[in-house]
């Protein structure tokens, strides 16, 4: 009969090699966890969590799309309303002294870049200790604090694409949705289309989040162009545009968006 492993565990690191250097971390001072899940941002991350809801989350602060902080925020809040087993979080940080005291007085823990293995293996040693109770309240409160201590990237208010032999300004807010594949992301705006090179991580740091929503890993929207949302199937949904019969694909992480 197997046994269950002693922790299952998420990885959130938008760096390769990092992320590398935690797997194996992990698999040196805590063989007995299971690795259920790897994630390059924060929207993956989240994604990752609510399809597989691992009890340990190292997350790295600083990830395209959603931040650590972020992320963090969402999973707390979640597990709080949901009343799911209490999730115990380490974030991976370049962040300075301050923030780090800030770490030691709530409920977190953190390693520090570039990563020790006896500090990971701290680390490991208070994981397996922790008890089995949920974030005290405060534990809320702290992220909120550090997600304004964050200083706010500079927003995009002009886009660059190639048309030919021309460059073409778009305006940022008379764009509709950014879509990528492996090569390009496709720029719908208010005039037609381009395609760009930038990758959609890249695009969301100046993008405002409060207009620009990430629906799916491949897709952005502004929110000001979404007439509606419809469900597809069981488990699929949806989005209907303005003056477009286009539909966008949402991903599960993203359904609350559009919830009554």
């Amino acid at each position: 009969m197997k046994t269950a492993p002693a922790a299952r565990v998420l990885i959130a690191e938008d760096e390769p090699p990092m992320r590398a250097r935690l797997r194996e971390q992990l698999a040196r001072a805590w063989p007995e966890a299971e690795l259920v899940a790897e994630a390059g941002n924060g929207s993956d991350a989240w994604e990752a969590w609510l399809a597989h809801e691992p009890d340990v989350v190292f997350l790295d602060i600083r990830m395209p799309g959603m931040s650590g902080l972020d992320v963090a925020a969402r999973i707390v809040g979640t597990a709080a309303s949901t009343r799911r087993a209490p999730v115990r979080i380490v974030f991976v940080t370049a962040y300075d002294q301050h923030a780090v005291e800030a770490f030691d007085r709530g409920a977190v823990d953190y390693l520090l870049k570039p990563i020790q293995p006896e500090r990971f293996a701290l680390t490991v040693r208070r994981l397996q200790q922790a008890a089995a109770t949920r974030p005290p309240g405060d534990l809320a409160r702290l992220l909120a604090e550090l997600q304004q201590g964050q200083a706010a990237p500079p927003r995009l208010t002009w886009i660059k694409a190639s048309v030919g032999r021309r460059i073409q300004l778009i305006k940022v807010d008379e764009i509709r949705f950014f879509q990528s594949d492996t090569r390009y992301t496709r720029v719908v705006h208010a005039g037609g289309e381009a395609l760009i090179r930038t990758p959609l991580k890249e695009l969301l740091d100046g993008l405002d989040p409060a207009v620009f929503w990430q629906v799916h890993r491949s897709v952005v929207v502004n929110a000001n162009a979404v007439a509606g949302a419809e469900r597809v199937g069981s488990d699929g949904m949806e989005l209907l545009l303005k003056d477009s019969a286009e539909r966008l694909p949402v991903s599960r992480a993203a359904f609350h968006l559009f919830r009554e």
